[in-house]
């Protein structure tokens, strides 16, 4: 058992192998400590150990693995302030679906590791399971799609994607371009715009939508991430959904999926206290604390500036991008904290063990 942040992780899980995996075959993208192992934040591993949260009591099937049914959740929503650090994890979790364990490999009895010679990769890296522990395998062929609105969204995931290819291990195995990586003969992790429909559709094991509280009817995102989604379920695969605190007056996927009663999705949604106005500038520092736990590369003090800005000529989406909260467009009757009320959770959302 570990615990992460005010968190306790006492339930099954690939987490712990796969943030291994990651620091050891995903360096830092960029910045200072460019180069260096991407070693998960706290609501990171949270949300990685969540993500690979392995059902109690799953069999092994060596002839054929049982695939996305062997986890508690088939898809993760993970709602985060600008700068977080969404980009970069989600980067590392794309790598993960296409060329990690990401897929349930039997339970550990005792003296079992996981060694990346098994599976192709001459990097060194192990990892000695504990008893009762899940094991991970990787997918013999993997497709996987990273999919955003436009490619500059789109290029926020796929650019450090390729940075951690390019300055890690992964550029023995792997050939990057600018909008696929190959993996192996038959394996890709593809880059998916609404402007490149044409791709979808296709089985995927795994996928990232990025800024899904941006895809709505109008933009016929909606349509395209459902249609994403099919082709993933028909695999047995699983994907990630990533966003800003979106509008809650705009249908749009992020909100459905938040809304939704499957209880195989886990949410990750730091909403701040509904009591805190973020129109005082002592509460938005308090708010800003709150949301931004965790990640101690951010500045506070830079975000405050530059949400104090924003607040002079967009109030509502300085609260969503920076505040993590969900506020209605500029236009709105409602009072101040109405909305987030109805929804009751001015917590982190997420299934209990």
């Amino acid at each position: 058992m570990s615990e992460t942040h005010d968190f306790l992780i006492d339930f099954p899980t690939l987490g712990y192998l796969q943030a291994d995996w990651v620091a050891w075959h995903c360096p830092i993208p960029d910045g200072f400590h460019k180069g260096q192992p991407f070693v998960l934040t706290d609501w990171q591993l949270w949300c990685t150990a969540n993500h690979g949260r392995v059902r109690p009591g799953t069999p092994w099937i060596e002839a054929n693995p049982i695939k996305n049914q062997a986890f508690t959740n088939r898809r993760s929503l993970v709602v985060g302030p600008q700068k977080y650090g969404k980009s970069p994890w989600a980067a590392s979790e794309a790598l993960l679906m296409g060329l990690g364990p990401d897929l349930f490999a039997g339970w550990a009895e005792g003296g079992e590791v996981f060694d990346c010679r098994d599976y192709g990769c001459g990097c060194g890296f192990l990892y000695e399971y504990e008893p009762g522990e899940p094991m991970g395998m990787p997918w013999p062929t993997p497709l996987v799609q990273l999919m955003a609105s436009s490619d500059d969204q789109v290029d926020n995931t796929w650019q450090p994607m390729l940075s951690m290819i390019r300055n890690g291990v992964l550029s023995e195995r792997v050939r990057a371009g600018e909008s696929f990586v190959r993996i192996g003969d038959e394996g890709r992790i593809d880059k998916v715009t609404s402007s490149a429909q044409s791709r979808l559709g296709n089985p995927t094991t795994g996928f990232i939508q990025d800024e899904t509280g941006t895809y709505t009817k109008s933009n016929g995102l909606i349509a395209v991430a459902r249609t994403m989604r099919r082709g993933t379920s028909v695999m047995g695969g699983r994907g990630i959904e990533l966003t800003n605190a979106w509008d809650p007056g705009v249908e749009s996927t992020a909100r459905q999926t938040f809304e939704s009663r499957a209880p195989d999705i886990f949410r990750f949604f730091r909403q701040p206290p509904a009591n805190l106005s973020y129109k005082n500038k002592r509460e938005r520092r308090q708010i800003h604390a709150y949301v931004y736990a965790g990640a101690t590369h951010v500045d506070l003090a830079s975000v405050e500036a530059e949400a104090a800005e924003l607040m002079e000529t967009d109030p509502a989406e300085a609260a969503r991008f920076y505040g993590n909260k969900l506020v209605r467009g500029q236009g709105t009757w409602l009072p101040e904290g109405m909305w987030e009320a109805a929804y009751a959770r001015p917590r982190v959302v997420a299934q209990s063990a």
